[in-house]
């Protein structure tokens, strides 16, 4: 049971609105990301087998979701509704929103692909992303950093990393940087 001070507030027409627009647009980069990547028929691949198949039907569905959360929030009165009051807890949200985005920056553009072995960049990523939103999160208890905390965080990285790295390559047979 959670305590009233960390109660989450329902979503509003409003923040469903903007969050479908956002999924509908995010849907379409990745829909066209993944029309636009190579088809490999020089290398005779079967047509279910493409790079970018699986990644546009998810942007496909995305566009598909976004619109039907788009149409529930406009039914809902999400144009008429007044902007919600500026409050702390929309200040920390929006706070860890763009810790998150950054975070996800980061790892695609300073640790990927620059030298770094995938599964030490996605353990570095996955482990300071668990430390860091820990050391932001409302319960004052889970702020604490501990050594018990560190370990934790570092055996969760290194086993995602691993793990991550094994399905891909080993698996799915995809080359990570």
């Amino acid at each position: 049971m959670s305590t009233p001070e960390l109660a989450e507030p329902s979503a509003s027409a409003r923040t469903d609105w903007f969050a479908a627009w956002g999924w509908i647009v995010l849907g379409t980069a990745i829909l066209i990301g993944s029309i636009t990547m190579d088809r490999l028929e020089h290398q005779h691949i079967n047509p279910y087998t493409v790079p970018g198949l699986l990644p546009g039907l998810l942007g496909l569905a995305m566009i598909i979701l976004g619109s039907v959360l788009a149409l529930r929030s406009w039914r809902r009165g999400a144009l008429r509704e007044a902007a919600p009051a500026w409050t702390e807890h929309r200040r920390d949200e929006r706070r860890r929103i763009v810790v998150v985005a950054a975070l996800c920056a980061g790892y695609g553009v300073v640790l990927v692909g620059h030298g770094l072995p995938f599964w030490l960049a996605s353990t570095i990523y996955v482990t300071g992303s668990i430390l860091i939103l820990e050391g932001i999160s409302r319960d004052p208890s889970a702020r604490r950093l501990t050594a018990k905390s560190v370990a934790q965080a570092l055996v969760i990285g290194v086993a995602a990393s691993l793990i991550t790295q094994w399905v891909f390559q080993d698996l799915f047979l995809v080359r990570l940087p």
